[in-house]
């Protein structure tokens, strides 16, 4: 039996479908988050049907079910893995929804930083922690049409150093923790449902869409499973900086 525990947020499709296969087969223990169950028939595997955007639901899950996953001595190493999200609404900040964007907030943002907590918190101390966010270009400059999901993402990144930061350090209360690390990853582009309705929406619904189409059209979307290799690199790493980041590729 895997004495290694990976939690893994959107395991219905993409990046987070091809990381939990993957994992499985590199003998981890997964559990997976989604709205949608997942056809993966393996003892390993155990999936849970969430969606990060009720609040409510994920805090009651998270302290009546994953606290105790996570908090139990046998795991030798523990991962979360933060890859769910939803996709920008394409429109422009004038035209934004305060209510679409509180939804995607807490889909992007505010469900992965709750989850970190948790891990860090439950996690023994004598265990390795390895937490993975799944970032973007969008974390780092601003795009037309993107800035609802820009701002997740950015959030996403300035917690994960945040948290990073308190786990280095002294202050912590109950001290410093040694064996954990923060990971931004940025995929790229990818074949993924996300990019799917992104390129699918019409010149009339967002004058923006126009560059999500090209890179279908250009061949340069990646297939999942070809840009996952750093999270599991990083996931079975040793040693390195409480947090880094890096890009698919770069």
């Amino acid at each position: 039996m895997s004495d290694r525990l990976a939690v893994v947020t959107g395991t219905s499709s993409g990046i987070g479908a091809a990381l939990a296969r993957r994992l499985l087969e590199e003998d981890w223990t997964v559990v997976g988050i989604s709205r949608s169950k997942i056809e993966l028939d393996h003892s390993g595997y155990e999936h849970l049907v969430l969606d990060l955007g009720n609040l409510h639901a994920l805090q009651t899950l998270a302290e009546k079910r994953l606290a105790a996953m996570l908090a139990d001595h046998r795991w030798a190493r523990v991962g979360l893995v933060n890859n769910a999200a939803m996709g920008g609404t394409q429109r422009g900040i004038e035209d934004t929804d305060p209510e679409e964007l509180a939804w995607l907030l807490a889909i992007n943002t505010v469900a992965p930083t709750y989850l970190m907590g948790v891990a860090a918190r439950v996690v023994p101390p004598a265990t390795p922690l390895r937490i993975v966010n799944i970032s973007s270009g969008a974390a780092h400059r601003g795009f037309p049409g993107l800035g609802d999901y820009c701002a997740s993402k950015a959030a996403l990144r300035l917690a994960g150093m945040s948290l990073a930061e308190e786990l280095d350090s002294d202050g912590r209360p109950g001290g410093r923790r040694d064996d954990a690390r923060v990971f931004s990853y940025e995929p790229g582009v990818v074949d993924t449902p996300m990019q799917t309705r992104a390129r699918s929406a019409s010149g009339g619904e967002s004058p923006w869409a126009k560059p999500f189409r090209d890179f279908k059209a250009q061949g340069l979307l990646e297939k999942p499973e070809v840009v996952i290799g750093p999270v599991v690199e990083f996931l079975e790493s040793d040693d390195g900086p409480a947090f880094e980041e890096s890009r698919f590729g770069a």
